[in-house]
């Protein structure tokens, strides 16, 4: 007679020791009807509720106050508008991208008639029945021969193209009440842990929003940022023109030969705003005297500086560069964070009287001495005195560069104020976008090794805080700009996939970061690699992986 195998582990969960003697459901060892909890990780690596225990682990539960819990909320929200759709209209198309005011835009087409607020009152009714019904969404693992043939089956082409490039002969999928679909990353156990969302019509489709962790697990404010907006739609337009909206275009552009096409496409499209951009400066000359740069981490700010510097020379505009980083006060004159820690990048961190001083001077055509700041002993020492043309403009880069704040004596006519970004309108396929701000980690991981020698970890590790300071002291003022400029370049991922990838692929699983670095790798990995070699010595992408004409002395 065989003996019986007793099974023994133990499982902390919400500070207790759980001992248990048989494989157990993680959502089975605590009481969740109020749908607090959305997923866990099991020994710090990012798990579903419904994960099966079999052995020693910590559980740490996730709530829509982190960023993780926030995620899995918007793809499981975005999974139930188009099974709402779905219901509705079988025959419709959705496609989703990252819109304003912390939000994210649908467009529904392929129903006959412009989208109107009647078909997203019905989208509304059907998603709140779904939700009523507590449905549970169930993973699965299929071939990737099944996925393909219920893709095809269900006119989700874009969904086809992209499973070509999959490098594993299995594919995962979520089936809630007989619909299926894959939002490439984790779901929540069920309809009805939806408890709160937004539906807006936004011409010529529709708005949703939902909890944000840096809201505190709350539905924020919508505001309608006009400028931005209007960036968002030149760039769709844009890719629509190039057809690159997905992954698998790109591809397809990289199999067929013409990566170097595509590469000096995208950088006319930059050189293109910066002729505009030299425009509307050279037409404002008379009274403009401050240029304004601002711009969240890693929108390729400094490379733009010396190329708008080169545009306006071309027109005999000669600007002179200021940075904003020499009227830094001392660290310990900062003002304190929510933590007790000094917040270097609150606006109250600068000497603002002193650069109002300094810069009124210079525009009056005043001697004055500029300051430098020694960030290795925090000490201010000055230049000689210098004097300016009262026709010269000031170029200067700096994140409170849109703030009302900084240079109050000079007029709102002698400021020009430029907030750059990339606008990025990439996905993976129809129902999932790649997020702005994954595309600029995305650039600094790469940037920060290159050039300081961080690993991939430190730089994902004080990424959230590098966010806070953006949602603080940038994104509020992004309306204040008079031109909005978009730093994309379509093919840069294609290009950063052979740098960043090593780097995020060394991350192990018992890491903090790595639940970041595998979000990260789940869309690069699809992207055809691009060779750097023929990325332009100007390009803003230099910024982020070196030889940059910029940053390169003259050698004869």
């Amino acid at each position: 007679m065989i003996g019986v195998i007793e099974l023994s582990f133990t499982v902390k969960i919400l500070n207790k020791e759980v001992l248990l003697d048989k494989p157990t459901r993680v959502y089975e060892l605590f009481d969740n009807k109020d749908y607090k909890y959305l997923a866990c990780t099991v020994n710090d690596v990012l798990a579903e509720l419904d994960y099966l225990l079999t052995c020693d682990c910590e559980i740490k539960l996730i709530d829509i106050s982190s960023t993780v819990g926030s995620r899995i909320y918007r793809a499981t929200l975005r999974y139930l508008i188009i099974m709402a759709l779905m219901r509705i209209n079988p025959e419709a198309k959705i496609t989703f991208n990252f819109s304003v005011s912390k939000s994210m835009y649908g467009e529904v087409t392929n129903i006959g008639h412009t989208f109107r607020q009647y078909d997203l009152d019905q989208i509304k009714k059907e998603l709140d029945e779904i939700i009523k019904a507590d449905y549970p969404i169930v993973r699965t693992t299929i071939t990737k021969e099944e996925a393909y043939e219920y893709y095809k089956s269900v006119g989700w082409d874009d969904k086809v193209e992209i499973l070509k490039y999959r490098d594993s002969d299995t594919v995962h999928i979520y089936e809630c009440d007989g619909f299926k679909d894959y939002m490439f990353g984790y779901m929540l156990k069920s309809t009805g842990f939806i408890k709160d969302y937004n539906l807006r019509l936004y011409s010529p489709g529709f708005i949703f929003q939902y909890p944000r962790s840096e809201n505190g697990g709350k539905i924020p404010e919508f505001k309608d940022e006009r400028t931005f907006r209007q960036n968002l739609r030149i760039a769709g337009n844009t890719i629509k023109l190039t057809n690159t909206d997905t992954i698998a275009k790109i591809n397809k552009i990289v199999e067929n030969g013409k990566a170097l096409d595509y590469i000096n496409i995208s950088e006319s499209l930059i050189s293109r705003q910066l002729v505009e951009l030299g425009n509307e400066i050279e037409r404002g000359k008379d009274e403009i005297r401050l240029i304004l740069v601002a711009g969240p981490s890693s929108s390729g700010k400094t490379t733009f500086t010396n190329r708008l510097r080169i545009e306006l020379m071309s027109r005999g505009i000669n600007p002179f560069m200021i940075s904003m980083d020499d009227f830094y006060k001392k660290p310990e004159d900062a003002p304190l964070d929510e933590n007790g820690n000094r917040d270097l990048e609150h606006i109250n961190a600068l000497d603002l009287d002193l650069f109002d001083s300094t810069i009124l001077k210079l525009v009056s055509g005043d001697e004055v001495r500029l300051p430098k700041f020694n960030f290795e002993t925090y000490e201010r020492t000055f230049t000689d005195k210098i004097k300016l043309s009262t026709k010269t403009p000031i170029l200067i880069e700096g994140i409170h560069g849109l703030n009302d704040r900084i240079a109050p004596s000079l007029p709102q006519n002698y400021k020009y104020k430029i907030f750059i970004c990339p606008v990025v309108q990439y996905k993976i396929d129809d129902h999932t976008p790649i997020s702005i701000s994954d595309a600029r980690l995305v650039r600094r991981i790469v940037r920060d090794f290159e050039f300081r020698g961080a690993s991939a970890e430190t730089t994902l590790r004080m990424w959230p805080s590098v966010r806070s300071g953006e949602f603080k002291w940038i994104y509020p003022y992004e309306d204040n700009a008079d031109f909005v400029f978009n730093s994309d370049l379509g093919y840069e991922l294609s290009v950063l996939k052979d740098y960043a990838m090593p780097l995020l692929e060394k991350i192990p699983k018992t890491s903090d970061c790595y639940i970041d670095a595998k979000r990260l790798i789940k869309f690069l990995k699809y992207y055809l690699p691009i060779t750097s070699k023929w990325v332009p010595c100007n390009s803003l992408l230099r910024e982020f992986i070196g030889e940059s004409i910029f940053y390169t002395e003259d050698k004869i």
